[in-house]
């Protein structure tokens, strides 16, 4: 019970993640501008992996999708690759879990099966948290690096110069680091889960029978007498063996 319990948190936990994971990339928080010492508050702008909006105070909102793919920094598209790929993989590793349940009978498919299943669901969603974690983790740096550059240009000879827009982080990050994490811990229950699925190995010894004679009242009868056949004995010359031909009926 206690197993099937697992798999099933791991599975619950991991489809949390996943949507989570799809939540961070469509949002479009990524980054958001900083009101700190920004005389501006008319205008509002934040941007995503695919777009930036900006929001004025009347309430209009405005967004202008990327047009471009090779003009956007190597960083930003490695961000993007590395939600879709953590996408891609938590799609295939709830598809694989789902077959794998424990509760869920399919066929004629044994224990063995749902648990080589169940370790590889485990596996892909462990990775697929990774690579969400990665992405947003990548992304934050970018913006803390863009800021203190533009912190340092605004107040080169300590005062004001130059007005620069900065931005801080944005709540689908926040989101992204939650979902992977969630992600990572369904993987995590999936693979404990795959340890208990595996079924123990039995051991026995084989048992023979041979014919002993022996006289009743009644005339000469048979029975049979079990041998535990033991098939690493060995001869005092180091021979192996082997049963005659009385050993069995």
């Amino acid at each position: 019970m206690s197993t099937t319990m697992c798999q099933v948190m791991g599975f619950i936990v991991s489809a949390l993640g996943f949507a989570g994971c799809i939540a961070a990339t469509g949002m479009d928080m990524w980054s958001t501008q900083d009101l700190y010492d920004n005389p501006v508050t008319a205008v509002f702008q934040y941007q995503g992996l695919w777009r930036s909006c900006i929001t004025q105070s009347s309430g209009l909102t405005e967004c202008r999708p990327y047009f471009t793919i090779l003009g956007l920094p190597a960083m930003f598209q490695a961000v993007r690759a590395l939600m879709i790929v953590g996408i891609v993989l938590g799609a295939f590793g709830l598809l694989v879990a789902l077959f794998s349940l424990k509760c869920l009978r399919i066929g004629n498919m044994e224990d063995s099966a749902k648990a080589n299943m169940t370790l590889t669901a485990g596996i892909m969603n462990i990775v697929a948290g990774l690579c969400a974690i990665c992405g947003v983790s990548v992304f934050a740096n970018m913006l803390v690096t863009n800021f203190w550059m533009s912190t340092a240009n605004m107040y080169q000879t300590g005062m004001m110069q130059t007005l620069q827009t900065r931005y801080t982080f944005g709540s689908a990050l926040f989101v992204g680091w939650v979902a992977g994490g969630l992600a990572l811990i369904g993987g995590i229950m999936m693979c404990i889960a795959c340890r208990g699925l595996v079924p123990e190995e039995t051991h026995y010894k084989a048992v023979s029978y041979k014919s002993a004679g022996y006289k009743s009242g009644t005339g000469y009868e048979t029975k049979k007498v079990p041998v535990i056949e033991t098939h690493t004995i060995k001869s005092d010359e180091g021979r192996r063996s082997y049963p005659s031909k009385y050993d069995y009926v």
